[in-house]
């Protein structure tokens, strides 16, 4: 009730602010054409915001794919100077969250829904975090819309100052909530699903209104304005999107054994498992998902499924098994048949970008998937430069994944520059 008294109070401010405009116009010029852009929204626009380091790059010669201005971004990116001059404490956002309101005005979060398509289309997001408050706090202000729903889980393992931080912003927003019961996250282990799995449940609680469940991690950003999200999730007309295809032989060894973490790290035993549940087939596929409510609803409660998930839960890595496994169940809501001829590779689903270092390659090569990466691997995985931008943009996935501010602030910059320029002008 409270959240729809703030939007009502926020249009109507809005509204009394254009209508004195207009008038004063009028008396001073007469008749003239105003435009609602102008006047209530370009406030919003991060090119206005007071002058930051990232501001020395050319973004919109980037999104084009100008060389001299990509080159340029990549020298600045490995600058110290120019990286200690962009990176925020985790202490800073205490300060910054002081006064709520100053804090979402000056970071400039979209406080009112911009479209009626998508008040009626809202989303539920979860954020499993661990570190890079910057990263995450980047990441929200992106996706924020006051109709979505946002579950943070917050590692038992991160640091105070982390922790703290992230109970500060999230405060200053009544949609963004804690999990409420967050875990110690051990790599390649069953913490990682029990931290979407208890936002899950966090969300299904909050509201039952939202239509579709997004899981992202603190690296994550998007790549498409919320109300492209909302438009490429209404045309999967109630079906589910995420990588699901059949297991290769070699990562069967990852439920075969069972695993235990010994000191804080997951080890295989020779302990025999024994075999899936019900016969069911297992698949192979990637952590992040888009899906249906009626799919969380299932992990919740379906006892074919619950039963996969206890199943699964002293195995490795069955965040790249458990979901891909449970789309090709008949009966969940939104999933698909088992059969080979409904497999779903990453680059198909909509769920998230990566790039990978075996898959990349130059244009002319007949197996290369991708252009090469632009930023820097980490475990295999590329993290963003400016240079990774225009291919991006051009790609049809919801997220891209991964961002880090510490290795290149001006993808994020540039990235979250035209998203923002792109959901004003798409109110027009």
């Amino acid at each position: 009730m409270a959240l729809r008294r703030g939007r009502r109070l926020s249009k109507l401010l809005l509204s009394v602010t254009l209508v004195f405009i207009v008038g004063w116009m009028l008396i001073k010029h007469g008749p003239v054409q105003v435009s609602l852009y102008d006047y209530g929204y370009s406030r919003l626009e991060y090119s206005d915001a007071n002058h930051i380091p990232q501001d020395d790059s050319d973004c919109s010669a980037i999104l084009q794919g100008d060389m001299m201005a990509i080159e340029h971004a990549k020298v600045l990116s490995i600058t110290s100077s120019f990286l200690n001059s962009t990176r925020i404490p985790d202490e800073h956002y205490l300060e910054l969250t002081r006064d709520c309101q100053r804090f979402r005005s000056t970071r400039k979060y979209l406080e009112f829904h911009l479209s009626r398509e998508e008040e009626d289309f809202p989303l539920a997001f979860s954020l499993v975090v661990h570190h890079k408050v910057q990263n995450f706090e980047r990441l929200l202000r992106a996706i924020y819309a006051p109709q979505n729903f946002y579950c943070i889980h917050v590692d038992m393992k991160a640091k105070a100052s982390v922790l703290a931080a992230i109970i500060a912003i999230t405060s200053c927003f009544e949609n963004v909530f804690l999990a409420s019961h967050p875990v110690s996250v051990v790599y390649a282990s069953w913490s990682r699903v029990q931290a979407d799995i208890n936002c899950m449940s966090d969300l299904y609680r909050a509201s039952p209104q939202w239509k579709y469940f997004i899981n992202l991690c603190g690296q994550d950003f998007p790549i498409k304005t919320n109300l492209e999200m909302v438009r490429s999730l209404r045309a999967l007309a109630g079906g589910n999107s995420m990588e699901s295809e059949v297991m290769p032989s070699g990562k069967k060894s990852r439920w075969k054994k069972v695993h235990q973490v010994v000191d804080g790290k997951l080890q295989r035993t020779e302990q025999d498992k024994a075999p899936p549940p019900f016969g069911i087939p297992i698949f192979s596929g990637g952590a992040y998902i888009v899906v249906n409510r009626g799919f969380v609803r299932a992990v919740l409660e379906d006892s074919k499924v619950l039963a996969l998930i206890q199943w699964a839960n002293d195995t490795w890595s069955p965040d790249e098994f458990l979901w891909a496994t449970i789309q090709r169940l008949p009966g969940v809501p939104g999933s698909m048949r088992p059969s080979p001829k409904f497999d779903m590779t990453d680059m198909h689903a909509i769920s998230r970008l990566v790039k990978w270092p075996w898959h990349e390659g130059e244009e002319d090569s007949s197996s290369a998937v991708y252009p090469p990466c632009h930023g820097i691997y980490v475990r295999s995985v590329c993290v963003y430069g400016a240079g990774d931008l225009q291919w991006m943009l051009q790609q049809h996935h919801l997220f891209a994944n991964k961002f880090d501010t510490d290795t290149d602030p001006i993808a994020i910059r540039c990235l979250e520059e035209h998203l923002r320029h792109k959901a004003l002008e798409e109110i027009h």
